[in-house]
């Protein structure tokens, strides 16, 4: 269960490296506004509100990261804590923003976050 729980951290962590990829740096072109539904010009209005959130996905994959990297005890609370953030966000973001932010961050942290818990 451990590996399972490993792979599924890893995988949360590089979803939202993407994330950061798409909001810091290509919010403006044809990824970004796939992923935004915003035009040209809207894109280029909050292209700096974007990489703001890029960023803070990118302190929960770095976050997730070091929780795979660190020794135990730290590593698992670690995890704990940046997936409980994850999952918070989540959901957070499918109340306000948009619904399907529940099932491509909230859902992804909800599942790794119990299989790091049912791991130990």
């Amino acid at each position: 269960m451990e590996t399972t729980a490993n792979v599924l951290v890893g995988l949360v962590a590089a979803l939202h490296a993407y994330i950061l990829v798409l909001e810091m740096f290509l919010w403006e072109k044809k990824p970004g506004r796939g992923l935004s539904g915003f035009d040209a010009d809207m894109a280029r209005a909050t292209a700096p509100m974007a990489a703001n959130q890029g960023l803070y996905n990118g302190f929960l994959a770095a976050g997730l990261v070091w929780g795979l990297i660190a020794e135990d005890p730290t590593g698992y609370r670690v995890q704990i804590f940046f997936l409980s953030c994850v999952v918070v966000a989540g959901l957070y973001g499918a109340a306000t923003a948009n619904r399907r932010i529940l099932f491509a961050q909230a859902l992804p942290g909800t599942l790794a976050l119990a299989a790091v818990l049912l791991s130990r």
